[in-house]
Parts: C-alpha cells; sequence; structure tokens
C-alpha cells in the first residue's frame, strides 16, 4: 500500500504510537510517507532520522508564536485549542498539490491522520477529496480525559482551561466520528467515551481499538545489570498533567507510608521537561529528577520497581508497557490496566489507595521471590500481546476494508 501518514508532531521514540506504525508499516513492504510538523533543533533531527524508516519525510517548521497565534484565533470561534494548535499552513498546500489529481493519479491509497491536534488536516483532505479514504487515530478521547482533568488539575490556569475546552472538545470529537472513514483508539473505555460524545440521529464510523506496543527487541531485560536496593522509578513526559498528578500524588500520599517503613527507599522520576513543580521535589534527599534522558532502559533496569499510581488518564500507560518489557515490576491502578488485559496479581500488581498501592511496593522490595515472578510475567504478557508487529498487521486489516482502489493489493 501506499500511505501518507499526517501526525502533527514529529513521531519518534516518546511518541511511539505514530513512530511505531510508520517503521512497521515500513518493514512490512508498505510505501509510507510522513508529513509531520515541528519546533526546533531537536523535531528535525528526529524528522531527518525517521528518513531512513520510512519512503519520504515531509517536514515543515511550525515556531511556537504560530501555534499560540492559531489557538489564539480559534478562542472565539467553536474549535477546540487542540485542534488549530498544530495547524501548518504550508503543510495544508503541500497536502493539496499531492492529491490534487488523486483519482488520476492514486499517489495514496489510504491518509492515516493522528490524534485532535491532526484532525484539521484530515477535515481538510476530506472537505475537498470526499472520496479519498482517511483513517484518524484519535489515539485518546481528549474530552474524556479533559473531564477527568477539571476536577484533577491542581493549578487555576490549567482547570480553567480544562474546562474551557472540554465542551469544544466533546462536540468537535463528535463531528469527527461522522467525517473520516475509520477511527482509531487504543483503548475500550476511550471507544466508548469516544461513542458517548454522538448526538442522537448521526451515524459515527467504525471505530476499531488498537492498543500501543513495546519495541522488544528496545525494551527487554538485561541480565548483566542488578537491580539498586530499595529504588523506584517513575517514567514519562514530565510536563504532562496527568503524570504531574500521579507524582504529587505518589510523593504526598504514597512516599510517606513506604519511607516509615524502609527510610532509606529512593524514587527516580525520569521524564523530559518537568515542571517546576516536579523540580521542586528534588529538594528531598531521596527523590532523584532526572529530566531528560538519552535512554531511559538504564533506569528501568536498576529500579527494583516501577510505580504508576495513575489518578486519571486516557489510552494506554505506555510506561507500563515498557517497565514490563524491561522486565521491572509494576505496581498501578486498577484504571491504569483497563486497556492492557493484564492479570492483577500475576503480572502487576494493583493498588487504588495509598495503603495499598505502598504495601503492594513494600511487598516487592521485600520478596525476591515475588518481585521476580511478577516481573518475568509482566514480560511474558507484553511480549504475547504488545507486539507492534502484529498490531501493525491488524491496521494494514483496517486499511484494507476501506474503500480504496479496486486494483490496490494489500498483503503483508
Amino acid at each position: 500500500m501506499k500511505i501518507a501518514f499526517v501526525v502533527p508532531y514529529v513521531p519518534n521514540q516518546i511518541r511511539t504510537r505514530s513512530y511505531n506504525f510508520i517503521i512497521h508499516l515500513s518493514n512490512l513492504g508498505h510505501e509510507v510517507d510522513v508529513f509531520t510538523v515541528g519546533t526546533g533543533k531537536n523535531d528535525f533531527a528526529d524528522a531527518e532520522s525517521l528518513k531512513s524508516k520510512c519512503r519520504n519525510v515531509y517536514y515543515y517548521h511550525q515556531p511556537l508564536w504560530r501555534s499560540l497565534l492559531n489557538s489564539a484565533r480559534a478562542v472565539l470561534s467553536d474549535k477546540p485549542l487542540q485542534s488549530v494548535y498544530s495547524l501548518q499552513y504550508e503543510l495544508v498546500e503541500r497536502l493539496k498539490t499531492v492529491f490534487m489529481n488523486w483519482k488520476n493519479d492514486r499517489a495514496y491509497d489510504v491518509v492515516h491522520v493522528e490524534h485532535l491536534r491532526g484532525s484539521e488536516y484530515g477535515v481538510f483532505l476530506k472537505s475537498h477529496f470526499p472520496e479519498l479514504p482517511v483513517v484518524w487515530d484519535s489515539v485518546d478521547c481528549i474530552s474524556h480525559l479533559f473531564r477527568q482533568a477539571a476536577s484533577r488539575n491542581r493549578g487555576l490556569f490549567g482547570r480553567f482551561m480544562t474546562r474551557f475546552e472540554l465542551g469544544r472538545t466533546q462536540r468537535a470529537e463528535a463531528k469527527l466520528l461522522n467525517i473520516f472513514d475509520h477511527v482509531l483508539v487504543t483503548s475500550a473505555a476511550d471507544k466508548t467515551a469516544l461513542l458517548d460524545t454522538i448526538v442522537d440521529g448521526t451515524k459515527p464510523a467504525s471505530i476499531t481499538v488498537l492498543s500501543n506496543g513495546v519495541d522488544q527487541s528496545y525494551f527487554k531485560p538485561n541480565p548483566s545489570i542488578t537491580p539498586e536496593p530499595d529504588t523506584l522509578i517513575f517514567s514519562g513526559k514530565m510536563s504532562y498533567h496527568a503524570n504531574i498528578s500521579m507524582v504529587m500524588y505518589l510523593v504526598t500520599e504514597i512516599m510517606p507510608i513506604v519511607w516509615k517503613h524502609r527510610p532509606g527507599v529512593q524514587l527516580l522520576i525520569v521524564g523530559k521537561d518537568p515542571s517546576g513543580e516536579i523540580k521542586k521535589l528534588a529538594e528531598h534527599p531521596l527523590i532523584d529528577v532526572t529530566g531528560t534522558v538519552d535512554d531511559i532502559r538504564p533506569f528501568l533496569w536498576k529500579a527494583m520497581v516501577a510505580v504508576a499510581p495513575l489518578v486519571y488518564g486516557a489510552g494506554v500507560q505506555n510506561k507500563i508497557l515498557e517497565a514490563m518489557a524491561a522486565g521491572t515490576p509494576v505496581v498501578t491502578t486498577s484504571k491504569a490496566v483497563q486497556s492492557l488485559g493484564v492479570i492483577p496479581g500475576r503480572e502487576v500488581l494493583i493498588g487504588d489507595t495509598p495503603a495499598d498501592f505502598s504495601a503492594a511496593v513494600l511487598n516487592l522490595l521485600e520478596n525476591l521471590e515475588v518481585r521476580c515472578a511478577i516481573g518475568e510475567a509482566g514480560r511474558i504478557h507484553v511480549e504475547k500481546y504488545h507486539d507492534w508487529n502484529e498490531i501493525a498487521q491488524k491496521l494494514v486489516q483496517v486499511y484494507s476494508q476501506l474503500d480504496v482502489p479496486a486494483d490496490a493489493n494489500y498483503s503483508t
């Protein structure tokens, strides 16, 4: 197949979903062209690196001021600010030119558009080329995320923005379900939340749950590294509001109980762009805030336990899958594993209250046999159910069900 992949940020190992879709579709023999935007040197470098992993990459610079201007202009409209934040007009013109003669040249069999931030590109294509097959990967139901964040966000501005965006986002997602030919999400909960946005009397596109995977050639156990005693890790992008909420809950509610029983336990907070609130936690002698790291695996390998006390969120928690793939036992909450299909008590430990969460952490720190069993069972689960190659093949099956050129060959 010839696939146009439109992504409102440059795919990389942190933006793992689009990155792995692109790589594994290419590995399956499909011709993938990526259309994307970025803001700085790191994005440009990631775009250059991506060129070796697919057919073509069309990268357009989007300065921060342009994104902010896009958002400001949208305030008086009914559009979510998220939907226009990454809108880049040179990229729109490129897409218009590429698809101008689509009916004749069939330059692409299908267009794949990722996230609410990329949705405007898909809307543009469907409005100008209605017969063009476009798949929208919503990833998460953003209105579902905002609904949770509206009551959980710690800052006044954050609470205001989530509430400001909530109604707009819910209405926009309902409209988008009626525009695209097929919709993807990462979890059944997100599918349900998207379906809940539908206005009576409308017929939405089919929605397929396509979970995230793990690059198992990259995230795997390292027997040569012995975990450091009494070491916990929390990983993730540390400017993301759901991650900030998790860490603050962890530090203020859970860790005091852990430290009461094991005073020397160290907490590693590993991830890019830590907020000021997170940076301040490094003042505690037992908390290390690393910021951006070149490779997260050494931190996973040296930690005895990975913790992810999800307070609110959507989709699939990649931090959990990566830790499990690395063989690091995980303690998390029921909310975090609803989309993973894991067996609590066997493949992860669950704690939905500070007391239960801290007890699970202490159990793993104190019991080598349990720690090894949970780590190994988690690794096997990820190997079986979260392989990117198999997920990419399921994505091709979704493409093959669309109304695309009759002479297209979708064999993998």
